[in-house]
């Protein structure tokens, strides 16, 4: 029955009047004043609103306020410049993208143009689609490097294009070879707001002649990472794919604030120390939605080498690493150390996925390294046909020279892991800590691991102290504390 054939039976309709009389206005009252009519007029008007809101506001507002996001830490980064006010192209200062000529110097040229406009609304350099050989070149402040979809900048096959300079304070040497060590591809010292981007352009360090010389013995100073940002802060990472490091590829030392978001890591499995990202004697670091597959740890963070770097004494603190995977059938998923002599403490890892390795969490430490590892929090993470899940070892053996401290030795305390699933697993964890300090406060919960062969399912502890709860296969004697009594 409609709405005026109700008014006629109620003897309310006054011909064709267009103004509702009394008799209609107080049917149209007791309409909405029903409970149920009600529900619908405040669905529709509700509705209603949300349109117009979608209409009126600009989508990344509302979608921000309206979607939960993700967790992330890219706030780490804080931009001085939202634009950069003065954009140029490589092809501007002589760049050739054709995969032979060197465009070492163009790329030096348009640095030393751009960064003259750092506290002027800073620049951003765009890379276009090509193939742009060239050797080392530094970055600026307030900076922009911007590779288009298609573009990649390749790693000089001159090693001299890749100067030696001098070692890192913290390490007394470089890493490989007595003496100072080659500079990386892309370099930034003492830099402030970087930025790295652009629609997924690739920086390949083509390090197979680096490898070479390492494999035939051959190479007569350390080799240079792919990145390296040393003594810098609020840099940004972002949408960038890294290949074929001649050794560590990126590489953020002595730094703060730094956001590596959305970057792709790829180099040959059997490629030697090719980790993915390595923050040292660094704070604030932020690794999020990364994918990795290297020859050495996806992660490793560190702090410096024995004597040199506790003599520094600057930690690597406050690192968060987020949704990150990838595999690595020698080294971690993330390792810590095994350089830490400066200090490490305040690291969050959380959604580690990793598959076909060596292990899936790893902590190194050696006699003489000294400093400490303290508070490192490890949850929600998958592993599939990992070999060792979890490993804490000792006795790495390498140190930078003989004046190394035999009475140094590593103070551990708090280490949190949770929330764990492994299938395919093919032995029970190994803890070892060192006599005399040990690795103390390990808690754990919520872990399991399934696939491992009964001769291979018993924990191997050794100097080791803490508390477990639902974990399996059960965990060794000194892990058995229940949580409530674990200090």
């Amino acid at each position: 029955m409609s709405g005026s054939q109700a008014l006629r039976i109620l003897g309310c309709m006054e011909g064709d009047q267009r103004k509702p009389s009394p008799c209609e206005r107080m049917w149209i009252w007791n309409t909405i004043t029903n409970p149920s009519c009600s529900i619908v007029i405040f669905t529709l008007t509700l509705a209603l609103t949300i349109v117009y809101m979608y209409l009126k506001i600009p989508s990344s507002i509302w979608i921000h306020n309206i979607v939960p996001a993700k967790k992330t830490c890219s706030l780490f980064y804080n931009p001085k410049n939202l634009e950069r006010k003065v954009v140029a192209s490589i092809k501007e200062f002589g760049g050739v993208g054709d995969g032979e000529t060197s465009n070492t110097q163009a790329f030096q040229r348009a640095i030393d143009h751009l960064k003259r406009f750092g506290d002027r609304g800073g620049s951003k350099l765009i890379v276009p689609k090509g193939r742009w050989v060239t050797g080392s070149f530094n970055l600026t402040s307030n900076f922009t490097l911007y590779l288009e979809q298609g573009a990649v900048i390749l790693g000089s096959q001159e090693p001299t294009e890749w100067p030696v300079i001098e070692a890192l304070p913290s390490y007394g040497r470089g890493r490989e070879r007595s003496g100072g060590r080659h500079i990386s591809l892309l370099h930034g010292y003492k830099v402030n707001d970087l930025v790295i981007t652009g629609r997924n352009g690739s920086i390949d360090g083509r390090g197979r002649m680096w490898w070479e010389m390492w494999w035939n013995r051959t190479l007569q100073h350390t080799r240079g990472h792919l990145l390296e940002l040393l003594d810098s802060d609020n840099i940004l990472i972002y949408n960038v794919t890294f290949l074929n490091s001649p050794f560590w590829t990126i590489h953020p030392v002595y730094c703060r604030d730094v956001v590596i978001k959305d970057v792709t890591i790829l180099a040959p499995l059997h490629a030697p120390n090719t980790d993915g990202i390595d923050p040292d004697s660094s704070s604030r670091v932020c690794i999020e939605d990364c994918y990795v597959e290297s020859g050495d740890d996806l992660v490793a963070i560190k702090s410096g080498w024995d004597q040199y770097g506790t003599k520094m004494g600057r930690p690597s603190s406050d690192i968060i690493i987020r949704r990150l995977s990838g595999t690595t059938p020698t080294c971690s998923g993330v390792g810590i150390g095994s350089e830490m002599s400066g200090g490490i403490h305040d690291v969050i890892v959380e959604d580690l996925h990793v598959w076909d390795s060596a292990a899936g969490i790893r902590v190194k430490t050696d006699r003489g390294r000294g400093g400490y590892i303290a508070n490192i929090t490890i949850t929600h993470v998958v592993m599939e046909r990992v070999k060792i899940p979890i490993r804490f070892s000792r006795g790495s053996d390498d140190h930078p020279d003989d004046n190394w401290d035999r009475k140094a030795v590593p103070v551990i305390n708090v280490i949190v892991i949770s929330n764990v699933v492994g299938v395919d697993i093919k032995r029970a964890p190994l803890l070892r800590g060192l006599q005399g300090t040990g690795i103390k406060g390990v808690r754990l919960t919520n872990i399991s691991f399934k696939g491992i062969a009964p001769q291979y399912a018993n924990w191997h502890c050794q100097y080791v102290a803490g508390c477990s709860r639902n974990v399996f296969p059960p965990p060794c004697l000194q892990l058995k504390n229940n949580l409530s009594s674990c200090t």
